[in-house]
């Protein structure tokens, strides 16, 4: 009797197999439809990018822009670094925030979020 031989192993010795997930995207034989479909993958990936997450971005930078804009002095601010504070000056883009017994000047695109209004105030004062 012969010696059964082991499977032939990869050049970095790890044992390859195909995996069935991988099978979806095998092309089905000597079809003419492959680069359309491909191409259809492609855009349905683009399609889900967008949707899922450059959409929701956009629309969260132009909510963000349109609360910088409506802030007004006396208005409770939390800034990117964490702190708490109240807005003394306004100017162009700089705020000038109280927290504390301190003062700072800051950039108006370093503040996160307003404390003391609610969403629909907002909204109407923008």
């Amino acid at each position: 009797m012969g010696r059964r031989l082991a499977p032939p192993l990869h050049a970095n010795g790890i044992h390859l197999t195909m995996r069935p997930s991988l099978l979806l995207f095998a092309p089905a034989g000597q079809t003419s439809g492959g680069v359309a479909m491909f191409a259809l993958q492609i855009g349905a990936f683009i399609a889900i990018f967008y949707f899922l997450l450059i959409r929701p971005q956009r629309k969260q930078q132009e909510e963000h822009k349109k609360l910088l804009a409506s802030l007004q002095r006396g208005d409770l601010v939390v800034t990117s670094s964490g702190i708490v504070g109240e807005v003394v000056h306004i100017k162009d883009d700089q705020v000038t925030v109280r927290s504390g017994e301190s003062k700072f000047v800051m950039l108006r695109s370093g503040i996160t979020s307003i404390t003391n209004r609610t969403a629909v105030e907002a909204k109407q004062q923008a």
